[in-house]
């Protein structure tokens, strides 16, 4: 369970904020407050896992209170919910090590969307070590960047290449380079090139058929 503690100065959005709060699994409010000063008394008494922070507080800005939190010794996580948009709040809020920044006015999905991000990102540092920079990438909320699309040889076109892939892609069985060259409309040298380069970029496979003479024929294959 993830212990929450609200901090906002409008109580009747504070209460708005805990009933959301308390509709998402494995989270609950531990109390809210209204002010900075509170805030800070509030975590060393309740130690929360996590505080929802308004910015706009009537005794001082609501960046102002993490470093006082750091300085004495409590390290919750800090999830600002504002109506702030100015540029400067948001990079200091950043730079403070706010886990999200949700801006108002939001509904219930919007919260619940970064909780269970949070607490996703938490549950991914429960090891004592990490094995790798995968799991760093994770508990950072980061995604595994998407693979790079290999770069084409010299001389061929990526139209003719993504013909010669769906020609594959849709045949029942295996193709050889002649039959492909028929149904793209090109040369069957052009074919086997475009044929063995997606063999070499793993996204095809080649099994040979071997005829009663001659050199056995290349058969090429979609790689699911």
């Amino acid at each position: 369970m993830i212990d929450v503690l609200v901090v906002e100065d409008d109580f009747m959005v504070a209460r708005i904020h805990r009933g959301f709060v308390d509709g998402v699994e494995g989270f609950r409010v531990v109390g809210t407050v209204n002010c900075g000063e509170q805030a800070l008394t509030a975590v060393a008494e309740l130690q929360p896992d996590l505080v929802l922070l308004d910015l706009y507080l009537p005794d001082m800005f609501g960046l102002d209170v993490i470093p006082r939190l750091r300085t004495a010794g409590h390290d919750c996580d800090v999830l600002v919910i504002s109506a702030a948009r100015e540029a400067e709040a948001v990079r200091g809020a950043v730079r403070q090590g706010v886990v999200d920044y949700l801006l108002k006015p939001f509904d219930a999905a919007d919260l619940k969307e970064r909780l269970e991000r949070y607490s996703a990102r938490r549950g991914n540092l429960h090891a004592a070590v990490v094995t790798g920079q995968a799991d760093v990438d994770r508990a950072l909320g980061r995604v595994a960047a998407p693979a790079k699309t290999p770069t084409l040889p010299k001389g061929m076109s990526v139209e003719t290449a993504e013909l010669v892939e769906r020609a594959l892609r849709t045949a029942e069985g295996t193709l050889s380079a002649a039959e492909c060259a028929t149904r793209v409309g090109i040369s069957r040298v052009s074919a086997r090139r475009y044929l063995e380069y997606l063999t070499v970029t793993d996204r095809a496979e080649v099994s040979l058929r071997y005829g009663h003479t001659g050199r056995p024929e290349r058969r090429y294959q979609w790689q699911a």
